[in-house]
C-alpha cells in the first residue's frame, strides 16, 4: 500500500461549478450524473450496485477506503459507477481480511477518482440545485474544453440502463430441491437480494431484462421477483407491458425500487425525476400497515407520483418517507403483488426491512 501521487484533477458540474483535487483510481475523464450517498460505510456495495451504473458518486463520509476491499462484499461483478469524488481517499486500510487497497482495486476496474475535495460543498450545490451530469479529469484542467464535452452528455431522465448491467443469460441459485421457486427479472439485481431469497428457500431462476411473460411462466414459478437497477422507467415500456402480463397471471409479485417504479407503470401510475433522490443507509420510513418506523438503505433517483397513485382505486400505500413524504411502498388491494421503493436487503445494514422477503414468502404459500 502507498500513498498517492499529487496529481491535478478537477470536477466540473453542468451548470459551470468547479472543484479541485487530486487523482485517485485510473489517470482520465469521465461523465455521468453526479450524486451523493450518506452512508458512513458500505462504500465496497456502492460502487458495486447496478443501480448507480452511470452516476458519479459523492461520498459524504470523510474517510472513504479505510477498511480496505474485500470481493466478497461485492454486489456485482464489478464496478458500477461512472466515477469517485471524496474527501478523503484513505488507501491503508485496517482490516486484516481485505484483499487489497482501494487505489489498487479502482486501477484494476478502470475508474477515474478524485479527492481532497470539497465534498460538503459539493453536496450542499447538489441539494440546492438538484442532481446534474458532471465530469471527473485528471488528464486536463481546461474546464472550456470539458464542459463542451460535458454538453454532449445525454440527460438521465429517458435513458434507459437495464440492458447495460443485465445477466445476458438465465442462471439459476438455490438449492435444487428447495419448497419455493422464484423468477427473477434482473433489471440490475444486486447479490443479496437473491442471497436474501436463497436463504429462505428459494430456488431462483433469474432471467435477463428482457425476458418475456411466456418465458417467465413456463418455469412455472411461485413467485416473482421484480430487481433494482438504473435509470428511467417510464422509457422501460417493453418490460412495462411484461410486468402487466405477469400481474394478471396471478402470481404474488414483490418489486424493490426499479421493480417497484415498473410495477407502478403497470398499473397506471407515473414515475417522474426526483430533485436529488435517495442515497444513503439511514432513511426513516414508516409501515402505514402496522404503525412501525423502521430505518432503510435506499438508492434511487426517480420516485413514484403520489396524485397517480392517490387517484388510482386499486392501490394502496403501504410505506412513506419520513424525510419527505415520498412513496417508499405499495400493494395492489385484489391482487398478490406489492413493491418499495428501498433496499430490504441492506447490506451491510440497516436490516429492519427484511421482513419484506418473508412476506413475499407468505404471499406465495398462501
Amino acid at each position: 500500500m502507498k500513498q498517492l501521487e499529487k496529481v491535478p484533477a478537477v470536477v466540473l458540474l453542468a451548470d459551470g461549478a468547479f472543484f479541485y483535487g487530486y487523482a485517485a483510481g485510473k489517470i482520465g475523464t469521465t461523465f455521468g450524473e453526479i450524486c451523493f450517498n450518506t452512508g458512513m460505510t458500505g462504500y465496497q456495495e456502492i460502487f458495486t450496485d447496478p443501480s448507480y451504473f452511470g452516476q458519479i458518486m459523492v461520498t459524504t463520509n470523510v474517510h472513504i477506503g479505510n477498511y480496505g476491499i474485500l470481493e466478497t462484499e461485492s454486489e456485482s461483478n464489478q464496478v458500477q459507477i461512472a466515477g469517485l469524488v471524496t474527501r478523503n481517499f484513505t488507501n491503508p486500510y485496517s482490516r486484516h481480511l481485505a484483499d487489497s487497497d482501494l487505489q489498487d482495486y479502482l486501477i484494476r476496474h478502470g475508474l477515474v477518482a478524485i479527492t481532497d475535495v470539497d465534498t460538503r460543498a459539493i453536496v450542499r450545490h447538489i441539494r440546492s440545485k438538484g442532481a446534474m451530469n458532471a465530469v471527473i479529469s485528471s488528464e486536463t484542467l481546461d474546464l472550456e474544453v470539458l464542459k463542451k464535452r460535458l454538453e454532449e452528455v445525454p440527460s438521465m431522465e429517458g435513458l434507459e440502463l437495464a440492458s447495460k448491467v443485465s445477466t445476458r443469460q438465465m442462471y439459476e441459485m438455490g438449492e435444487g430441491d428447495a419448497p419455493r421457486k422464484v423468477a427473477v427479472l434482473d433489471y440490475g439485481a444486486k447479490r443479496n437480494i437473491l442471497r436474501s431469497l436463497a436463504a429462505r428457500g428459494c430456488k431462483l431462476q433469474v432471467f435477463p431484462h428482457d425476458a418475456t411473460a411466456e418465458q417467465v411462466l413456463a418455469w412455472q414459478p411461485d413467485g416473482i421477483m421484480l430487481s433494482n437497477g438504473p435509470g428511467d422507467p417510464g422509457v422501460m415500456t417493453t418490460q412495462i407491458a411484461v410486468v402487466r402480463q405477469l400481474l394478471d397471471s396471478g402470481k404474488p409479485v414483490f418489486g424493490i425500487c426499479l421493480g417497484h417504479q415498473l410495477l407502478a407503470n403497470a398499473v397506471g401510475i407515473k414515475t417522474f425525476k426526483m430533485h436529488n433522490g435517495h442515497r444513503g443507509i439511514n432513511h426513516p420510513v414508516k409501515n402505514l400497515l402496522t404503525g412501525k418506523s423502521e430505518i432503510t438503505s435506499q438508492n434511487h433517483g426517480f420516485g413514484v407520483d403520489p396524485e397517480s397513485v392517490n387517484q388510482h382505486p386499486e392501490v394502496e400505500v403501504t410505506h412513506i418517507n419520513l424525510n419527505d413524504n415520498t412513496i417508499e411502498g405499495i400493494r395492489l388491494k385484489n391482487g398478490k403483488a406489492f413493491s418499495v421503493q428501498y433496499h430490504p436487503e441492506a447490506c451491510p445494514g440497516p436490516h429492519d426491512s427484511r421482513y419484506l422477503f418473508d412476506d413475499f414468502l407468505s404471499m406465495m404459500q398462501s
